[in-house]
């Protein structure tokens, strides 16, 4: 059974400093923090979610900034989601730069990838962001940070995984997953579900020569897909694991249910439910303002608060 994958939920990196992460993502980007919580395998780590207004699927860039726990610097490569793209107008790419620019960032023309142009730039823990130019994107953006409303970012536009061969990995996502391919140049395959737009498109950069990635500071951990519930996740485990993968157990992250699981080229791939979303415990004027926690580390909240970096994200 091909499961009905509604396209990215999420990507999720490992920062450096919490401070800077909140500078960079909502001061550059202009996204919002949607949700200030705690990585939930690791309590004494925060875990900030930015997207827009709601924390939409498909427009989440999340977080673990990881600055003094002992985490070195990571190696961006095979096995690993190597870029992170967001949706931006087309014709405000020159603003983009400009923008940048004036934030300190270096930023680059990329080059153009699927008849896309796009623009190339690094957060301060050195994780690649491309910001790609598209004419018509209906989704409604979250205007923070001082960033136009008419340029700024709509959500996720892909991910790039990055493997040694493509084969296997597209074979897994498109005979279960759902995915399908949609173009193809020298070195790259590009997969889309549902209707191919921004937030639905998955990159695959194939290079046979490419060191194997190297987990830390500044690498993606990993990558979300959408999927409509807790059942049909459920069908969808059982088939992975029949299909040869080593599946976890269903987690609850309290805003969404996930696995996961690495593909055939290394790539840690999640597969995470769309509700409950992050309104379940804080009213949409208010996400992102307090620290919340999922209900099993209440009782260690002082413990936790006197650990965490101080930060401000009001």
């Amino acid at each position: 059974m091909i499961h009905p994958i509604q396209g990215l939920h999420h990507v999720t990196a490992t920062s450096d400093d919490a401070q800077e992460d909140l500078d960079f993502c909502r001061g550059v980007l202009g996204l919002r923090l949607v949700k200030k919580t705690v990585n939930f395998d690791n309590h004494f780590v925060y875990h900030f979610y930015y997207g827009d207004a709601r924390g939409t699927p498909g427009t989440i860039w999340t977080t673990f900034p990881y600055k003094g726990r002992g985490v070195p610097v990571g190696r961006k490569g095979a096995g690993q989601v190597t870029a992170t793209a967001f949706a931006v107008p087309a014709d405000w790419l020159g603003g983009w730069r400009t923008r940048l620019q004036a934030h300190a960032v270096a930023v680059d023309d990329g080059v153009s990838r699927f008849g896309e142009a796009l623009l190339v730039c690094a957060d301060p823990s050195g994780l690649r962001f491309e910001l790609v130019g598209v004419d018509r994107d209906p989704r409604t953006p979250w205007t923070g940070g001082g960033v136009d409303a008419a340029a700024a970012i709509h959500g996720l536009h892909s991910a790039t995984l990055t493997v040694g061969a493509p084969e296997r990995t597209v074979d897994l996502l498109t005979t279960l997953l759902g995915w399908r391919v949609v173009n193809e140049e020298e070195s790259w395959v590009r997969l889309a579900a549902g209707d191919g737009a921004s937030g639905r498109l998955l990159d695959i950069r194939h290079d046979a020569a490419a060191e194997p990635a190297v987990n830390g500071l500044g690498t993606v951990h990993h990558v979300a897909l959408a999927i409509d519930g807790l059942d049909e996740q459920t069908r969808l485990r059982r088939e992975l694991v029949q299909y040869g993968c080593q599946v976890t157990e269903i987690r609850d992250r309290c805003y969404f249910t996930s696995i996961y699981f690495r593909e055939p080229g290394g790539v840690l791939l999640e597969v995470a439910t769309v509700e409950p979303g992050f309104t379940v415990d804080e009213d949409v004027g208010d996400l992102g303002r307090s620290l919340k926690l999922p209900p099993w580390e209440e009782p260690h909240r002082p413990e936790i608060e006197r650990t965490l970096a101080a930060v401000t994200a009001a």
